[in-house]
């Protein structure tokens, strides 16, 4: 009978195959099916047929769409693939998005715009040196694509890090606090250092200090402090680059240089972060997938990283510097709050593991791209329109990087020798310290656990308030 339950499984499995083809079948069909009827709805709404049978601005609309969505998913499939390659147990992983997206972006801007079908990716330089963009796809990457996941990354780690960040933060308050001022003051004086040389100055060393600390709030505060100057962006463009990919090979290596233990380490940080379970109750759940107390909790951190506190005595005067915990931070203290309390009365905020995890991912992949498309516009832009050309990007280059290492360097030193701190401990701070949003991605898949964000969430809003400062105060107070 055995015998025969099994030859009749036999001959049932290949009716499963096929049926599992033609669900893929249909779905492509249906796919297709909404990409037509969507291009037919852009040009009946939007667009007509001129006299010479051209279709116009509707078909102009759905083709760079579809320019913007294919450049989007090419990026993340080849950036993945760079992501993959492994050399001596070292990878970029996620950051292979950004290096990819990068040189998308520069390409892009190469492409004549009133080529064929191609044209409709192409994205004007020019206008990256004013601030705006005269094309949908670069306002799409730059600003929907890259805050997008940038919130989407920075709720899910808020879930992940809330229920031990309250505790883990009472019991290493000071420990966090001074790692993050160590990592920033590090960085700040050698840039303060640079800034005195006559072909840096202030701006500009300003600007290879937000990218090499990969801070876009501190990059906003300098732009705004600077009078939207130039040097700025093109500081910070310059410096991005290795500040992603730098912090992500630093958290690879130390543990290999150090030939650490990862199952001990692994141990020691759970036990740092171990919390009391207390008894749930039953509570109210508006879905199962927790995608409800993710869009609360965005909403209410939009608002608080929204509200602006005045840094000198002309207030809110046009020009004066202001300080606010922007998106970032707004809303990973908000999510940090919502993951600690896990409910409002009886109404459950719990965010399933796996949720937050997808999100994670698929957000820093959105950051990543956005960032870097828009970083390989700004950069050939702001190439151009300097006086000093190529010259300024290989000093920007060189001083960025230093500025990226030393504070990673004693940060790690005073963490291990000073601090006595675990090295998962470390490394989670160092990644907030130098507020690297990809670090912290890779560091999770290197230590295999998710409990490294809760150091990183510690010590990141020290960090971010005094970036945000010390970029005020550099273009403040030096010529």
């Amino acid at each position: 009978m055995e015998e025969l339950k099994q030859s009749e499984l036999g001959q049932k499995q290949p009716k499963k195959k096929s049926l599992k083809w033609l669900w893929i079948a249909i779905a492509l069909i249906v796919v297709a099916g909404i990409a037509v009827w969507c291009t037919l709805n852009a040009i009946k709404i939007d667009g007509t047929l001129d006299s010479d049978g051209k279709v116009i601005q509707g078909l102009e609309k759905a083709l760079t769409l579809g320019a913007f969505l294919c450049g989007l998913f090419l990026i993340t499939t080849l950036g993945y693939m760079l992501g993959r390659i492994t050399i001596k147990g070292v990878s970029l992983g996620t950051a292979g998005v950004f290096l990819v997206a990068i040189l998308f972006g520069f390409l892009c801007t190469l492409i004549p715009e009133d080529m064929p079908l191609l044209g409709n990716f192409h994205l004007h330089a020019k206008d990256a040196l004013k601030g705006i963009s005269a094309t949908t796809n670069l306002t799409l990457y730059k600003s929907a694509v890259q805050n997008v996941g940038l919130v989407m990354f920075v709720s899910s780690v808020g879930f992940i890090a809330g229920p031990k960040f309250f505790r883990s933060l009472k019991q290493n308050f000071k420990t966090y606090i001074l790692m993050g001022a160590l990592i920033i003051f590090s960085g700040t004086a050698v840039a303060v250092a640079c800034s005195f040389i006559p072909a840096i100055g202030s701006k500009y060393a300003a600007g290879l200090l937000s990218g090499a600390l990969t801070s876009t709030p501190g990059y906003s505060s300098a732009l705004e402090a600077s009078g939207d100057s130039g040097l700025v962006t093109l500081g910070y463009a310059v410096a991005y680059p290795f500040g992603v990919v730098g912090v992500v090979l630093f958290v690879q290596l130390m543990p290999k240089i150090l030939k650490a233990d990862m199952n001990y380490e692994r141990s020691m940080l759970r036990a740092d972060a171990l919390v009391t379970v207390e008894k749930k109750q039953e509570l109210f759940t508006c879905d199962d997938f927790g995608l409800m107390p993710i869009a609360l909790a965005i909403v209410s951190g939009l608002v608080l990283g929204a509200i602006t506190i005045p840094l000198s005595g002309n207030g809110y005067q046009e020009g004066a510097p202001v300080f606010s915990l922007g998106t970032t931070g707004g809303v990973l203290i908000m999510c940090l709050i919502f993951g600690h309390f896990g409910r409002i009365g009886k109404l459950s905020l719990e965010v399933p593991a796996k949720t937050a995890k997808v999100l994670r991912e698929f957000g820093l992949v959105l950051f990543l791209a956005g960032a870097g498309v828009d970083g390989g516009v700004q950069l050939i832009s702001q190439i151009n329109a300097n006086e000093s050309g190529s010259m300024i990007v290989v000093y920007g280059l060189i001083i960025g990087a230093v500025m990226t290492i030393v504070p990673m360097v004693v940060g790690f030193l005073v963490g291990r020798k000073l601090l006595k701190l675990p090295l998962l401990n470390s490394l989670g701070s160092i990644t907030g310290g130098m507020t690297s949003t990809p670090a912290l991605g890779t560091l999770i898949n290197t230590a295999e656990t998710e409990d490294v964000a809760s150091a990183y969430a510690s010590t990141y809003p020290i960090s971010l308030v005094l970036i945000v400062l010390a970029c005020n105060l550099m273009i403040g107070l030096i010529p």
